[in-house]
This record gives structure tokens, sequence and C-alpha cells, in this order.
């Protein structure tokens, strides 16, 4: 009889391993579907002139929902970790680029993102904002204007994992 119950025990423990291991893929199946269904995670900017990266901005999500972007790193040939944003004329004025906050007050709507602001730093100027996601979530369309959104540009950023 004491054999019996080793046995049951053992395919118990079999079972419960079975069951953490599948719980565990679920959750990272999860997160991984999540990462690629909002913003939130680590942008590379693409200039919408040049082609060419500019850098890497870091999209997070606050208590109440709403996303802000700040830029973790420059990614230009001439970019300088102590840049400033000469041209910024709001609290930002003469302030580091690099760990800035670009993007704010973006908040979820039924096609994407908007309600936010955005700044470019390379010219100072704040913008209306609005994003959404493209290619299974590897892409987001960001497009800044002034008053309606027909009237500003796009870029599309790419992210990084």
């Amino acid at each position: 009889m004491p054999h019996f119950t080793h046995r049951a025990a053992s395919r118990s423990k079999r079972s419960l391993r079975h069951v953490a291991l599948a719980a565990a893929l679920l959750a990272s199946a999860v997160t991984a579907m999540a990462q690629t269904s909002t913003p939130i995670g680590t942008w590379q900017t693409i200039d919408d002139h040049t082609g060419q990266p500019k850098a890497l901005v870091q999209i997070s999500q606050d208590g109440s929902g709403n996303l802000s972007g700040k830029v973790i790193k420059g990614l230009g040939p001439n970019d300088q970790p102590d840049r400033r944003c000469t041209a910024c004329t709001d609290a930002r004025k003469d302030q580091p680029i690099l760990g800035m906050t670009i993007i704010d007050e973006m908040k979820k709507d039924s096609e994407g993102w908007d309600g936010g602001r955005i700044l470019d730093p390379e010219n100072g100027k704040l913008y209306k904002c609005k994003m959404h996601l493209e290619d299974g979530g590897n892409k987001l369309v960001v497009r800044g204007y002034i008053g309606v959104a027909l009237l500003g540009r796009s870029q599309t950023w790419v992210r990084q994992q």
C-alpha cells in the first residue's frame, strides 16, 4: 500500500509541473500579445525626410491609461548625448533631449491613440498627435499636426525587441 501512495504522489507532482509549465507559457504568450497590441515599449524613430534612424523612444503608460514617450537614445550621426532643446519654448527650453518626454497625454480611441501632443526637439514645435499600430504591432505610425490631422506629417517607427 505505501508503494501505491508513492506512485500517486509522483504522478501528482508531474501533473503540477505540467500545469505550471502550461501557465508560464500562456502568461508569456499573453504578455507578447499585449506588447504588440499597444505602443508600450521601445521604438526606433525614423526621419520622414531622410529615412534614417533618429532616436529610440520609450513609450509607457501612466496610472490613468495615458501614454507618454521619452527619448532614451539618440541615433543620428551627429547626435551628442548632451544635446539640448535650444529651440523649445516651454519648460523644456535648453533641457537635454536625452531623457526628455516628447509625447504626452495620448489616450486610446477606436482607431489607435489620440488627444496627445508631440514635441519635435529639432525645431521646438509642439504638435497635436495621433498614432496607430500597423504590421501586427511592429510599426507605429505617429502623426503630428496643427489644427486638423490632414495638415501634418507622419513618421513610421519600428518596434525594438
